[in-house]
């Protein structure tokens, strides 16, 4: 948007589909990208649980792989719809017509893309926000915060779901928030990872493996973000020593 302050958008690199264009519309419909409709569940070697659970209510889920996505940068001029592809569709087991081909999330490439299988390397914060019906920003505040105290030894990565852009960039300005921000532009991350309340943050371990999640600011306070990051911390080391 021209006036705004925004950067002038740049077209996306292969492997992301142009916000709204057919093949994102198309696979929009697979996977129901409206983030209030949590009904969808990942792969089989992704997060699974019951229909319409939320992320992390199912004590059963715990120690499933995250499922990969790729998302522009909040703050960046990349454009287009974010990546949740598991496979390069000719790998699968039930191949797909050629024009529905699509780059794997995590073989994404491009300036400004953020990979969630690049953070897989120490335990990670995941947190996901919106303002559409929701109060989350005081606990992205909270998450910054807990980002500036463990971000030396913790990766931490928010996405914000289907907002309007330069609204987005607004609010990061405004707060001064230096977590990295993703930007889900058609909710096809927030689906993926079954979203439907915010605030919402998942941990994972080393690897990209849940280790739970917290849903609602009742959760998510300055101290109970803290102690859950410990444990998580104390957790992947004990889960490293075990491996070993």
């Amino acid at each position: 948007m021209e006036g705004d302050g925004s950067p002038p958008e740049r077209k996306p690199p292969r492997g992301f589909a142009s916000a709204g264009s057919a093949p994102a519309r198309r696979y929009s419909r697979y996977v129901g990208l409206a983030f209030v409709a949590v009904v969808v569940i990942a792969g089989v070697s992704s997060i699974s649980s019951q229909e319409g659970e939320l992320l992390g209510t199912d004590p059963g889920e715990r120690g499933a792989p995250l499922a990969p996505f790729a998302v522009p940068e909040a703050l960046a001029p990349l454009s287009g719809d974010a990546n949740v592809f598991q496979d390069d569709c000719e790998t699968s087991r039930n191949p797909c017509p050629a024009e529905d081909r699509r780059t794997p999330a995590c073989e994404v490439e491009g300036e400004d893309v953020i990979r969630v299988c690049d953070l897989f390397d120490r335990p990670l914060v995941l947190s996901f926000w919106f303002t559409r019906g929701g109060d989350c920003l005081p606990t992205q505040d909270v998450v910054d915060e807990q980002a500036r105290r463990y971000g030396d030894r913790v990766n931490f990565l928010s996405i914000n779901v289907r907002d309007d852009r330069a609204e987005v960039r607004r609010i990061i300005d405004d707060r001064g928030w230096e977590v990295p921000v993703g930007y889900d532009s058609d909710g096809a991350v927030s689906s993926l990872y079954r979203v439907g309340v915010c605030p919402t943050v998942a941990f994972a371990y080393p690897g990209g493996i849940l280790a739970g999640a917290a849903v609602g600011a009742g959760e998510l306070s300055p101290e109970a973000l803290a102690e859950r990051i410990e444990e998580l911390e104390r957790d992947s080391r004990a889960r490293a020593r075990e491996s070993r």
